[in-house]
Formats: C-alpha cells, sequence, structure tokens
C-alpha cells in the first residue's frame, strides 16, 4: 500500500518531464518550421525579384533589339537607295563615255580620213575623172632593183610602198622575181601615152589604155609587173609563174587584178594591179569578185583602213 503511493509520484514526476520535452521539442520544431517558412518566403521573394529583373532585362533587350532592328531597316532603306542611285550615276557616266568615245572616234575618223586621198578607192577607168591638178598626197621613188630593165625613177604612192615591198621581197623568197615597168603616171603623162597609143593602134588604143584624167596610174596606187624572163614587156605576163603567184598571194598585200578576164572597162590586163588594202583585197578574192563589180558606197567603207 504504502510502496504504490510513493510510486505515483514518481509516474507523475516523469509524465511531468514527458509533457516539457514534448513541448520543447514542439516549440522547437515551430520554430524551425516557422524559420524554414521564413526563408522559403525570402527564397520566393529573392526568385520574384529575380524573375522581375529578367524580365525587365528581357524588355530592355527587346526594346533595344526592336530600335536596332528598325536603324537596321531604315539603314538599309538608306543603303539600298544610295546603291540605287550609284547606279544610276555610273549609268549615266558610261553614257556619256560611250558619247565621249563616240565623239573622239568620229573625230579621229574624220581627221585620219582628212589625211588620206578620198580619190583612192575611186573607181576611175570610164567612170570617175581625176583632174589634171591631182597629184597623190606623198610619192615616193621605188628601189631601183624592183625596176624593169631599162626604167628609171618610178614613184609609188608613199604608204602603199612598204606593202609593195614586201610584196616583191617575199615573191623573191618564193622564186619569183617580179619586176615593176610603170607606176605612178601623172595627168599630162597618161596624155603623152595615150597620145602615142592612138597614132600606133588609132581607135583600138581605147580597148587598153585609159584617157588622162580616167587611169589609175594617176592614183599612185596602180602599176604594171613583168619579169626578167619577159625582158620588161607586158605580153605574156598573163602565163608566167609570176602572175599565177600573184593571184594566189596579192591580196595579202593589199593588191587586186584590176582589169581580169570578162571585165567591160578594158583589156584583160594580167600584168596591171592596184593596191586597195589588205581589208578589201581578202574580202574581194573570198568573195571571188572584182573591185568594179562592187557598189562604190560598199568600196568607200574601206577607205579609212587602207593602209592598216
Amino acid at each position: 500500500m504504502d510502496s504504490k503511493k510513493s510510486a505515483s509520484p514518481s509516474l507523475f514526476y516523469i509524465m511531468t518531464s514527458l509533457t516539457g520535452v514534448l513541448i520543447v521539442v514542439l516549440g522547437g520544431l515551430g520554430y524551425y518550421s516557422y524559420t524554414q517558412h521564413e526563408r522559403i518566403n525570402m527564397l520566393l521573394q529573392e526568385r520574384n525579384y529575380f524573375l522581375l529583373e529578367v524580365a525587365s532585362s528581357t524588355d530592355k533587350r527587346a526594346e533595344e533589339a526592336i530600335t536596332a532592328s528598325s536603324t537596321i531597316a531604315t539603314l538599309t532603306l538608306e543603303r539600298d537607295d544610295l546603291a540605287a542611285k550609284l547606279a544610276q550615276e555610273e549609268a549615266k557616266n558610261d553614257a556619256f563615255e560611250r558619247q565621249i568615245n563616240k565623239i573622239s572616234g568620229t573625230v579621229g575618223r574624220l581627221d585620219k580620213l582628212s589625211k588620206t586621198d578620198e580619190e583612192l578607192l575611186q573607181k576611175y577607168s570610164k567612170v570617175y575623172f581625176l583632174s589634171e591638178h591631182f597629184v597623190p598626197s606623198r610619192l615616193k621613188l621605188i628601189d631601183n632593183d624592183f625596176l624593169a630593165t631599162g626604167r628609171q625613177e618610178q614613184y609609188f604612192h608613199a604608204d602603199a610602198l612598204p606593202f609593195l615591198a614586201q610584196l616583191l621581197e617575199d615573191a623573191k623568197d618564193d622564186g619569183i622575181n617580179l619586176t615593176v615597168v610603170s607606176a605612178y603616171r601623172s595627168f599630162e603623162t597618161q596624155a603623152d601615152l595615150k597620145g602615142a597609143y592612138l597614132q600606133s593602134y588609132g581607135s583600138g588604143a581605147n580597148t587598153f589604155s585609159a584617157d588622162q584624167g580616167y587611169s589609175e596610174h594617176q592614183l599612185g596606187t596602180a602599176l604594171d609587173f613583168s619579169t626578167p624572163d619577159l625582158g620588161g614587156t607586158l605580153g605574156g605576163f598573163g602565163d608566167s609563174k609570176a602572175y599565177a603567184w600573184l593571184k594566189e598571194n596579192g591580196h595579202k598585200y593589199g593588191f587586186i587584178l584590176s582589169y581580169p578576164e570578162g571585165n567591160n572597162y578594158y583589156v584583160y590586163e594580167p600584168w596591171h594591179w592596184r593596191f586597195v588594202g589588205e581589208d578589201l583585197a581578202s574580202d574581194l578574192k573570198r568573195a571571188d569578185a572584182s573591185f568594179y563589180d562592187w557598189d562604190q558606197r560598199k568600196i568607200d567603207e574601206y577607205l579609212i583602213k587602207i593602209f592598216d
């Protein structure tokens, strides 16, 4: 009985102690819970602040991006506008340059033509008439080594002479010995020659000799060839190797046969050749045409490059 009474206070003490401990523990847990809740709130606030900063920064960058994009678009438009204006100016400059070149070319062409005898590609021989006062702008002596025996002081147009000299040199290299019988003749010389032919052959002279003013020889770009084998005469030249060589190669040096077989002006003259420039001579050769077959306007187009 006494022992039971003494045990009750101890149990009470233990229960009281446990209750105190429980209260302390619960209080501690409550404080920890409160502390964690406050920390979580602080973290949430920090997160929200960070999110606000990020959003603000994003909005600012988005605004800057929009501004930059607008600026780029404006600059692109300005660039394209400037490029278009530059292209227009370049087109104007190109057109202006073409006009200048055309004018310069025209001036150069006129200057070149002014220094070239306009008669050099005319169809004389009963078509056009050369006045008694016409003398080629420049004449030069043909080297004596190229002249037929007994011939002296034969003149040829100075600008055409290099072509003639090259022809004679190349012919010699090919074993062909060409010689010059007659080259430039003045109006008076042709008159004297025609008079002599008329006395010897009568009206028949008109078939092989031009009247003064109608002879290609007065141009200074026509000449008669022969060979030493023929003694410097013209007869038989058409059957010579020299003539065959000229027919094959004459155009390369700017020379054409003026009066081929079947022409409407004079008898066939295989010895009589005229310088008309390499371009015209070559085109006539390719077309298998005679100088007098072509229209004068077509021939005149070659005048500017006759000595090129």
